[in-house]
């Protein structure tokens, strides 16, 4: 018998988890690529003698930080469940009054 399906606060929180699980597989996925992606540029770049490779690992690694910043800090870190639970703290004392 599956114990998760059967307990609805089990099922949530296995939802949640592999939801998380998966957005932080996607920035390591998004990182890797950005690594190979960009020693290959810089590689191209060097060879030819200029230095124009670093425009685009300037802006892909932004949007890079930007990503891991959403994925550890907001949705999938602690920040976004205070957040939640302190909505929850607040819905529920007004539901009380």
């Amino acid at each position: 018998m599956n114990h998760i399906a059967s307990n609805p606060a089990r099922s949530d929180i296995e939802r949640r988890a592999r939801r998380r699980a998966g957005a932080k597989m996607g920035w390591y996925i998004h990182a890797f690529v950005y690594v190979l992606v960009n020693l290959g540029l810089v590689t191209l770049s060097a060879a030819h003698g200029r230095s124009w490779a670093m425009y685009p690992l300037m802006g892909w690694g932004l949007g890079l930080l930007i990503h891991g910043a959403v994925v550890w800090f907001v949705a999938g870190g602690g920040f976004y469940d205070r957040l939640v639970e302190r909505e929850r703290r607040a819905l529920g004392a007004g539901d009380r009054g």
